[in-house]
């Protein structure tokens, strides 16, 4: 008997929720192939170890771009790849698969993901919104007639929505998230230090030491290495928390202000619903520091982060189609192919 799956097919990292096991894979969205024979080299963890340092006829590829699909074939080939290593499918049937996607995808793009997640081996597929996955995931009941308000902060997009009675009343999603605050710490240590580092570097950074405020009284600091600009010569320097705060804070300026016009979308009776209840914040993003905080003086509203936020659009996926296979039929914005 095959064993049902939720996917977070995520920017950054793939997030698999196996019915009865809970979450059983969490790696990396890379593939690795040599471009002389077209040849997948190696997948996920494996590939990730190899970005920005392989050499030149092997490519480090992420075959998702802001949330959708960007290379089909090797999206369907990491798939596959990660499907199969987890032994899921029967021996005459396939698992039904629920899969996310940001609210703002085009038709093409859902049928892209619809058909990579049943060309890697699914059944039945089903494609829900993302922050509606992940504020099940995040323990949220979204069921009832109450106004509930979520942030996901991936790695390729933040995506915005309230939401009762089982379905979005207003969302957004903005492609401003995990990757762009990669690219602001690059940008900012290289004008800053005539520094220049790599995706992983800014990624350590980001966890280490990043931070969404300036704090004078916790100003912590870390030792950085790469190539000097000018010279080309290795090098090494010291950034603290306050500069990292300073490089990322137009990225957290543009998720407040998301949040901002979803919140101007919502009736009155929803609206005071969220400021009783308060707004949940799931995804990677959720994990820098201060970010709640920060959110939460913007917008005047209670803000909480999640238990285990990286898991929630996985855990969400999984605890939906459960009630989809329970109930024996699906509700929602999106229809099954």
């Amino acid at each position: 008997m095959a064993q049902d799956i939720g996917i977070d097919l995520g920017t950054a990292n793939v997030l698999i929720y196996v019915a009865g096991k809970g979450i059983v894979l969490n790696e990396p969205s890379v593939v690795a192939i040599d471009t002389r024979t077209n040849k997948v080299l190696s997948v996920g963890s494996e590939a990730y170890r190899m970005v920005g340092r392989t050499p030149s006829n092997i490519k480090a590829i992420r075959p998702l771009k802001n949330g959708v699909i960007s290379d089909f074939d090797i999206t369907e080939e990491m798939l596959s790849y990660f499907i199969n290593k987890l032994n899921v499918k029967g021996f005459l049937s396939k698992p039904q698969i629920m899969i996310c996607a940001p609210t703002n995808v085009t038709n093409i793009e859902r049928k892209a993901i619809i058909q990579a997640a049943e060309k890697s081996g699914g059944g039945k597929v089903f494609l829900e919104e993302e922050p509606k996955i992940a504020a099940i995931g995040a323990g949220m009941d979204i069921f009832k007639p109450n106004g509930n308000m979520v942030i996901d902060m991936g790695g390729g997009t933040s995506d915005i929505a309230v939401l009762s009675l089982g379905d979005i009343v207003a969302s957004k999603s903005i492609r401003v998230a995990g990757d762009r605050m990669n690219s602001e710490i690059t940008n900012y240590i290289k004008q800053k230090h005539n520094l220049v580092i790599g995706n992983h570097t800014a990624e350590n950074i980001k966890m280490s030491i990043g931070s969404a405020k300036i704090d004078t009284e916790n100003n912590e600091s870390m030792s950085v290495r790469g190539r000097n600009a000018v010279t080309g010569m290795p090098m090494e320097v010291t950034v603290d928390s306050n500069s990292i705060a300073e490089a990322l804070n137009d990225t957290v300026q543009a998720i407040i202000s998301g949040a901002k016009e979803v919140l101007e979308m919502v009736p009155p009776e929803i609206a005071a619903d969220v400021v009783d209840r308060g707004i949940m914040l799931t995804g990677g993003g959720a994990l820098l520091k201060n970010i709640d905080e920060v959110i939460s003086d913007a917008l005047t509203v209670p803000v909480f982060i999640s238990e285990n936020p990286l898991d929630n659009v996985a855990k969400g996926a999984g605890t939906l189609l459960e009630r989809i296979s329970a109930d024996g039929k699906k509700k929602s914005f999106f229809s099954r192919k």
